[in-house]
């Protein structure tokens, strides 16, 4: 048996700290980090819009791109290009990314294509602007500050939500007490003018637009199919021209930023120095930046340089947070 002071010597000893000594590890490193970022967090499988007639039902997807912040700030609408067949919304993450690292909740939109009619696909984008006004207080989005940006087909419909701003024709479905006009726009080698996007090519690919085949005659007039044997883009100039751009200049439209390649050899830079013309005679707030050498959606529309002019330009006509 041991004794009581045996016994209070053990108590002590097991109630004293402990001092072990750090053993470093030979690759053992520390760094030190400044907080120059914020957090963004990425929303998928948004369902912005259901279309259902008696034929069909299908839903419409965006993805949202959120700073993480508590003040709201300015959205921009992304639609991708796809020479009006395809609408794949999740690409251009490099501007996208950009835009958003710069304080703007950006979303990502998908839309009906080919062989759905126009304007189904103006309706859609138009729905997205809705949405996400409709929805403001949940993004943190500053619903009076929302722009728009394409790429080639995707640019065309930018230039369409820009130009169309309040007219009750388009708006279609969901929150119809919300505005869809926005209030910038920056369209990338997009159309403006569906009859002439192969001006000052060669006469073949100038007859390739003129055919009806070509995926600008489809979206306007339709497939052939049938006693239709389908209509060239050239066959009706008002409908062709209610559905481009060019139709709808008028003044009070928002800030246009118009981009366009020089080398560009599927939509002619035709299509921006029209758009940028017809809307400067208007006194609209314009600029039209001719990036040289690039062709269409190749490698120099992912380069620092031109991802920060649109950013720049975003941050002046949307405000900053």
């Amino acid at each position: 048996m041991k004794s009581k002071d045996s016994l209070l010597l053990a108590a002590a000893l097991m109630a004293a700290p402990v001092c072990v000594q750090a053993q470093t590890a030979p690759d053992h490193e520390t760094i030190k980090v400044d907080v120059t970022r914020g957090c963004i967090d990425a929303v998928t499988g948004i369902v912005y819009s259901q279309i259902t007639t008696p034929k069909d039902n299908r839903t419409l997807q965006m993805t949202l791109l959120v700073p993480r912040t508590d003040k709201p700030k300015p959205a921009i609408v992304y639609f991708p290009g796809g020479g009006f067949t395809t609408a794949a919304h999740d690409k251009y993450i490099e501007m996208r990314m950009a835009l958003a690292e710069a304080g703007f909740v950006v979303a990502a939109v998908e839309y009906r294509t080919v062989p759905d009619k126009f304007p189904a696909l103006l309706i859609d984008g138009k729905s997205a602007v809705r949405y996400l006004r409709a929805h403001a207080r949940q993004f943190g989005i500053a619903p009076e500050r929302i722009g728009v940006i394409g790429d080639s087909a995707g640019g065309y419909l930018a230039q369409m939500v820009g130009v169309t701003g309040d007219d009750k024709e388009y708006d279609q479905g969901e929150y119809l007490d919300q505005s869809s006009a926005v209030q910038a726009v920056t369209t990338i080698y997009g159309i403006s003018n569906l009859m002439n996007i192969g001006e000052g090519y060669s006469k073949e690919i100038q007859d390739i637009h003129a055919s009806k085949a070509v995926t600008e005659a489809l979206l306007v007039h339709g497939t052939a199919f049938a006693s239709y044997p389908g209509a060239s883009i050239l066959s009706d100039t008002a409908k062709a021209m209610n559905a481009s751009s060019m139709g709808h200049i008028r003044e009070g439209l928002p800030p246009f930023l118009i981009m366009h390649g020089t080398a560009d050899a599927l939509v002619s830079p035709v299509q921006s120095a029209q758009l940028y013309k017809a809307l400067k005679e208007k006194h609209n707030d314009v600029q039209y930046v001719e990036v040289e050498g690039a062709g269409h959606g190749d490698i120099y529309w992912f380069q620092q340089p031109i991802i920060d002019r649109v950013v720049k330009w975003f941050k002046e006509k949307l405000g900053r947070n």
